[in-house]
């Protein structure tokens, strides 16, 4: 089973129903709530989605929505060795670096994210939502077939 390594921005689609990305990005979710131990996000990740949702709704609601996600997403534990190395990938965004170090940190097949072009210099292969979606959907039609 592939382990899915999910960036901030599908976070926020999903609990600020931003259209028309919310979509495929709550479907993602659904399907990671459903694989137990395949979804993992980076620590930062949670401050950074409390920040923005709680601006656009309210602390408590941002609260509630990480509260949620923890029960099914893993949180990459990283450590002073993950900031070394993101701070030394060549790519333009410091958020994005430290977001591939901790994916690498928790041997994540891949990134999801609609943020592609950030993350054409990562080490880990990044896909949209609806890219995953699909592949995902072709390996269980491939695995029901044989």
């Amino acid at each position: 089973m592939k382990k899915i390594f999910v960036d901030c921005d599908i976070l926020l689609d999903v609990g600020l129903e931003r259209e028309p990305f919310c979509h495929a990005s709550s479907e993602l979710l659904n399907y990671l709530e459903a694989h137990p131990n395949t979804g993992f996000i980076a620590w930062h990740s949670i401050s950074n989605v409390f920040y923005i949702f709680s601006k656009a709704t309210s602390k408590e609601e941002a609260k509630n929505f990480i509260l949620e996600l923890c029960q099914f997403i893993q949180i990459v534990p990283t450590s002073n060795t993950e900031v070394l190395y993101a701070a030394n990938l060549p790519m333009k965004d410091f958020e994005d670096a430290l977001q591939c170090a901790a994916a690498l940190a928790c041997g994540a097949d891949v990134i999801v994210t609609r943020n592609l072009e950030d993350y054409q210099l990562s080490p880990i292969n990044a896909v949209t939502p609806t890219q995953i979606l699909n592949d995902l959907q072709a390996k269980q039609t491939k695995s029901e077939k044989e």
